[in-house]
């Protein structure tokens, strides 16, 4: 019902920033909460932010608070994070998450293909 497609991904060095984008198309107009996750090889996905579509409530994993910034535009259902002072340890697949939930970490139904973020040093 719902597609999402990321871009924004690559190579960027240690200290270094990169914004993502999330295309949402579809039947967007079920979607109230829009986030960010990450995989890292050998481990779990994790929650790195999530935006409501209501208010633009954010929520922030502790591990990125102060340095990702999530937004969302009007005018078209895209998302965007904003990912300043990059570490090497950010280094993962991050996928583009959307759901009915007004819930920020979750359950997500929808989920985009992913993009890969590599930071060096």
């Amino acid at each position: 019902q719902v597609q999402l497609v990321e871009s924004g991904g690559g190579l960027v060095q240690a200290g270094g920033s990169l914004r993502l984008s999330c295309a949402a198309s579809g039947r967007t107009f079920s979607v109230n909460a829009m986030g960010w996750f990450r995989q890292a090889p050998g481990k779990e996905r994790e929650f790195v932010a999530a935006i409501r579509r209501s208010d633009d409530y954010t929520y922030y994993a502790d591990s990125v608070k102060g340095r990702f910034t999530i937004s969302r535009d009007n005018a078209k259902i895209t998302m965007y994070l904003q990912m300043n002072s990059l570490k090497p340890e950010d280094t993962a697949v991050y996928y583009c998450a959307a759901g009915p939930s007004r819930m920020m970490t979750g359950p997500y139904d929808y989920w985009g293909q992913g993009t890969q973020i590599t930071v060096s040093s």
